[in-house]
């Protein structure tokens, strides 16, 4: 039986680690934290726009436990919010133990607060990392998700600051690119104005800090749009700093966007607190991630690994990556997507098998061919793709690609080939 090594517990790493297990692998997964999910934990967003259509086909392609914990754990569904449409809103309380146990029922071993610090090659393969604790995992292939976000030297230069987020990385240590490590020469995504990386695009507010009608609004809709008084109103250059681009709308200048995820969803990077207190309703005020949201948020795609459209890192031979590691393609549904054909990936190489692409007539694969080709260019590493907004969510509706039939959305991957194709055992 082979043996993935999965680095990094976010969502794109959960579902390599699951999709190499349903493979037939024998799987590792260390997260260098307490807690699996990352900024899943303070995240929630699933199924808005084109993410409805994503979820579905990977469902219909046998991938869909993750969006099933999503969906059992949901707030509210079906959820309108200024520019996005059919949003599911999970509760980011819940969700974090319920993937664990999906992941622990399905044989998979996990340890956490295991951070992995080095590599031992052997030529041009990796044959073992090391953790912070001295610990050494071998394996046959490894899968890397560790993001792009942190250490805290890289918010510092490149952002406002540690603002101290969900990554915790004065705890838990900062992230280490293993593709560095072996190598690898990585990119780095540019803003607008050609500075680099991306600021993660929303705050936690304590719900309980907001005014009774504003709790009252999140508890019965999950969407409440405060209009924002002119004096008040943060720089609309703010919008160009964020990760999340399908967010960087006027409306969420005009207005203070809050989703409940459990906590009040902030839809901005960061906003003055004296400011914030400013509006009617939010004179109590509170952040709860990152705690300093007055000034800051983490800064992201730091570490970009060049890789193919198996998720294949280029430089390295047995090594995947999933997640922002592949690339700016932005969110919990294309992390969980990327995470899965690279967890399938990895096993079918330790296996001797041919490696699977995602046909392009789906969404999911024509998301990861096209962000492939447009991280290559100088335009391209400029923007931020996502299946709910901005570029790529243009590009699936030019395309015919989004639709919210899922029995289209289903007879579309019978056709492409790919029913149930990550439920198959490779070994």
């Amino acid at each position: 039986m082979p043996k993935v090594v999965v680095i990094g517990g976010g969502w794109s790493g959960c579902a390599a680690a699951l999709a190499a297990r349903k493979a037939g692998a024998e799987v590792v997964l260390l997260e260098r934290t307490d807690m699996l999910l990352g900024t899943g934990l303070v995240g929630g967003i699933m199924r808005n726009n084109g993410r409805f259509t994503a979820t579905e086909e990977m469902i219909a392609m046998g991938a869909g436990e993750l969006f099933e914990v999503t969906d059992k754990v949901a707030r509210h569904k079906n959820v309108e919010f200024p520019g996005h449409k059919h949003a599911t809103l999970y509760d980011v309380s819940k969700v974090e133990p319920a993937v664990k146990k999906v992941l622990l029922e399905a044989g998979i071993e996990i340890h956490t607060m295991s951070r992995v610090r080095d590599i031992e090659m052997e030529g041009n393969k990796i044959k073992t990392v090391i953790t912070d604790n001295d610990e050494v995992f071998s394996g046959d292939v490894f899968v890397e998700c560790t993001g792009t976000a942190g250490p805290q030297n890289n918010c510092t230069k490149y952002g406002n600051g540690c603002a101290m987020c969900i990554l915790r990385c004065p705890s838990y240590g900062g992230r280490v690119s293993i593709a560095a490590k072996a190598g690898v020469k990585e990119m780095m995504a540019k803003k607008a104005d050609g500075t680099y990386g991306a600021m993660s695009g929303s705050c936690k507010l304590h719900k309980d800090s907001l005014s009774e009608e504003i709790v009252e609004k999140l508890n019965t809709t999950g969407v409440a749009v405060i209009p924002v008084p002119p004096e008040v109103r943060e720089d609309e250059k703010i919008l160009t700093k964020k990760a999340c681009q399908q967010y960087a709308l006027k409306e969420f200048v005009e207005n203070v966007v809050l989703l409940d995820t459990g906590h009040a969803k902030l839809m901005t990077p960061y906003f003055p607190l004296d400011q914030l207190r400013r509006i009617p309703g939010f004179e109590n005020a509170r952040y709860e991630d990152p705690y300093a949201g007055n000034l800051g948020n983490s800064i992201r795609y730091m570490a970009m690994s060049p890789r193919d459209n198996y998720l294949k890192v280029q430089g390295v031979e047995n090594l995947f990556c999933a997640g922002e590691k592949a690339g700016p393609l932005v969110g919990h549904t294309e992390a969980i997507c990327t995470g899965t054909l690279a967890g399938a990936n990895a096993v079918r190489y330790a296996a001797g098998v041919s490696l699977a692409t995602i046909p392009t007539e789906l969404a999911v694969g024509d998301a990861i061919t096209y962000v492939n080709e447009q991280m290559k260019t100088e335009e391209g590493i400029s923007k931020k793709y996502t299946f709910s907004g901005s570029v790529y969510f243009e590009r699936m509706k030019q395309l015919g690609l989004y639709t919210t039939d899922v029995d289209k959305i289903r007879e579309r991957v019978e056709k492409a080939g790919m029913l149930n194709f990550f439920n198959q055992k490779i070994v």
